[in-house]
């Protein structure tokens, strides 16, 4: 528990929260006796918390975005893909509280045990110290997360999009050089199309440096997203 709260960021002041939060409906059923609860009234509350947020952020972030795509743009964020990949990050598999079959079955890596996991979480979060914690907590593994899928989305998909024109031609990204100190280090990768180098980009993890090493290749085909 306390390296699950290392990772979330957040030190509770009533840990039974999380406890609860990570809870299964069949870990309940078998402790019924001893009064034990699942966590679904708090995935309940996880998932309203959760689409505010987002939502206020969205409103925030894209003055101009028109109310269908707003809404669409909050389901891809909230879905259950979406938070069993917060649950994937921040190992709430191992945490969770599961019956016997439950856990023999594979309930540990089942995706909706996980993000029903994760929406408990976040409303356990919020119950023990309000909005700006869980709001911090969102941000960093949701909303921050997203942006930087759409930046790899901007120019990896525009190169794979570029060489699909030519059938049989592959993009391939191969991490050349590791700059700096542990600390700070700096990933040098270069991406290649059928072998040949066609761009060299630099960041701060590997994925930012693909994201550069496309968009150089992509300037140097003369193509513009």
């Amino acid at each position: 528990m306390k390296q699950l709260q290392a990772r979330l960021g957040y030190q509770f002041q009533n840990v039974a929260l999380l406890e609860h939060a990570l809870t299964h409906s069949s870990y309940a059923n078998e402790h019924r006796s001893a009064g034990v609860t699942s966590n679904e009234r708090l995935e309940f509350l996880g998932d309203s918390v959760l689409g505010m947020i987002v939502a206020e952020h969205l409103f925030a972030t894209h003055p101009d975005m028109p109310e269908g795509e707003l809404t669409r743009t909050r389901a891809a964020l909230v879905c259950e893909e979406s938070l069993h990949e917060v649950a994937l990050n921040l190992g709430l598999g191992r945490c969770l509280r599961l019956g016997k079959g439950e856990a023999a079955g594979g309930g540990r890596s089942r995706p909706s045990i996980l993000a029903d996991a994760t929406e408990a979480t976040l409303a356990a979060v919020y119950l023990d110290g309000g909005f700006e914690p869980v709001r911090r907590i969102i941000q960093t593994f949701i909303l921050d997360k997203e942006r930087e899928k759409a930046v790899d989305r901007d120019y990896k998909t525009g190169l794979q999009e570029w060489v699909q024109r030519s059938p049989g031609q592959k993009v391939t990204y191969q991490l050349v050089d590791e700059i700096g100190p542990d600390h700070a280090r700096i990933f040098v990768m270069e991406a290649s199309v059928d072998g040949q180098v066609m761009g060299r980009g630099q960041g701060r993890t590997k994925k930012e440096a693909e994201q550069l090493s496309a968009k150089a290749a992509l300037e140097k085909l003369g193509c513009k997203l």
